[in-house]
């Protein structure tokens, strides 16, 4: 997840990856808050992009798992 994605994009993958990438990019904002708080992030606006790409891939799986239940 370099770049930014589109919801298009991100609700166009399978569950297990859109999981899989829910993990990856929890861990990220994980390691830029503790980072940040410890005064070594030089690009603080990474925490900004990673939380809202992280709460699409949330929207999206949400959406997808609604999906499979009805």
């Amino acid at each position: 997840m370099g770049k930014k994605s589109t919801f298009s994009e991100i609700s166009g993958r399978s569950t297990q990856e859109l999981a899989q990438i829910e993990a990856e990019l929890a861990a990220k904002r994980f390691t830029l808050r503790v980072q940040h708080a410890v005064g070594q992030l030089e690009n603080t606006a990474e925490i900004r992009k990673t939380r809202r790409e992280l709460a699409r891939v949330k929207m999206a799986l949400k959406s997808k798992t609604a999906n499979q239940r009805t």
